[in-house]
């Protein structure tokens, strides 16, 4: 599952961690999280996340 980072912040949402701290389980792919859930260091939406390339 591909990690996403938030765009405004750098805050990565990593599908194997999740965002346990709002209810989010390991294993949670960015695409199955719920519309209304926000970056938690920032709270910005999901469309201001972009996939994180590796170089």
């Amino acid at each position: 599952m591909e990690k996403y980072i938030c765009t405004v912040c750098d805050w990565v949402y990593d599908p194997a961690i999740g965002d346990p701290d709002n209810g989010i389980e390991p294993g949670t792919s960015f695409a199955d999280l719920p519309d209304d859930w926000v970056c938690p260091v920032c709270g910005v939406g999901k469309d201001e996340f972009e996939p994180v390339t590796e170089e």
